[in-house]
């Protein structure tokens, strides 16, 4: 099995926190490369590619990857493209994380513009819903709104394993006559048959905000635009809900009584909704697993970016995706 390279440079809290969540996967029996500063890394048993530079957070995405060409995520990149790794992951700059898979990889056949796929946990349980883009193009056409649902459905049948992924178009109402002009017209698009067949998915029209952790949908398109917002503003809310019921838990001697009840049944929701046992978010549309973690990412959270990544790569998602789209 190729390992899964892993940006040892990149994130708040790299190289300590990366090193140890790439540690965890190998020690789960997931092969891993570190790519980075052998001196900053330190001490470690697990494979290393050397690379001298590191690209900052703030820095410039395209031109950073241009520029620094043995930066570790350029490298990590490399590794993807050249065989020597199945896939990659980086909670380091998301947008040099965008450009250095999209240049070095390159694009499938058929794709105008990788999108990123985000998966949405659900407090009902079961199957996460995908969003797709979070991010990636902030304004789209309605072409590339049907080109991210195409990508959406195959990437949740090879993640999720769902069968016949339903996909739902974001708008502000469910009607076919709602939306901008681009939403209006991407859904005349995806409401045609081919795409559908060709996919394994259906269509089930407009889907709105209050549907984005809903169990009626499993793919929601929309730009990068909206669905970054949409996204933060979810991770806004969790984190606004959670601190508020631990400040009522800590009440007074009666609520931290009830806490003592409650607190065991809900553990397991909330570990369903840390975003640290999502596994970060997919880029869809390049030529090899390209893995974006989020720049706070604890070793929990690289860990389970590690699996998805190798698990994706063993689903065989590239070779699937290349067909849906040929």
């Amino acid at each position: 099995m190729l390992p899964v390279a892993v940006d040892a440079m990149g994130g708040d809290h790299a190289p300590a926190e990366i090193v140890a969540g790439a540690q965890l996967a190998a020690d789960a029996g997931i092969p891993v490369v570190l790519v980075g500063r052998a001196d900053d890394i330190g001490a470690t048993d697990l494979d290393l590619i050397e690379a001298s530079e590191v690209i900052a957070m703030s820095a410039d995405p395209t031109k950073s990857v241009r520029t620094m060409k043995d930066s570790s995520l350029v490298r990590c990149a490399e590794a993807v493209r050249d065989g020597r790794a199945s896939g990659m992951v980086s909670a380091g700059n998301t947008g040099a994380a965008l450009a250095a898979a999209t240049l070095r990889m390159r694009r499938i056949k058929g794709v105008a513009r990788p999108a990123i796929a985000t998966p949405l946990p659900k407090p009902s349980g079961g199957l996460p819903n995908v969003l797709i883009d979070a991010g990636a193009n902030i304004e789209c056409t309605p072409e590339l709104l049907a080109l991210f649902a195409r990508m959406g459905a195959v990437y949740t049948r090879a993640r999720f394993g769902t069968a016949q992924p339903r996909v739902g178009l974001l708008s502000n109402g469910e009607e076919s006559s709602k939306g901008t002009a681009t939403v209006k017209e991407a859904w005349t698009l995806l409401d045609q048959a081919p795409w559908q067949v060709a996919t394994s998915a259906s269509f089930v029209g407009n889907v709105e905000g209050t549907d984005l952790l809903s169990d009626d949908v499993d793919v929601i398109v929309t730009d990068g635009f909206t669905g970054n917002v949409a996204l933060k503003t979810l991770e806004g809310a969790a984190r606004g809900i959670i601190a508020a019921l631990l400040t009522a838990f800590d009440a007074d001697d009666d609520a931290r009584k009830g806490a003592e009840l409650l607190l065991p049944a809900l553990a397991p929701l909330y570990d369903r909704m840390n975003p640290d046992t999502v596994g970060g978010a997919a880029l869809v549309g390049v030529n090899g697993i390209c893995m974006i973690s989020h720049g706070s990412s604890s070793a929990k959270a690289i860990f389970h970016a590690v699996k998805t990544a190798h698990e994706l790569a063993e689903s065989g998602l590239v070779p699937e995706l290349t067909a849906a789209l040929a």
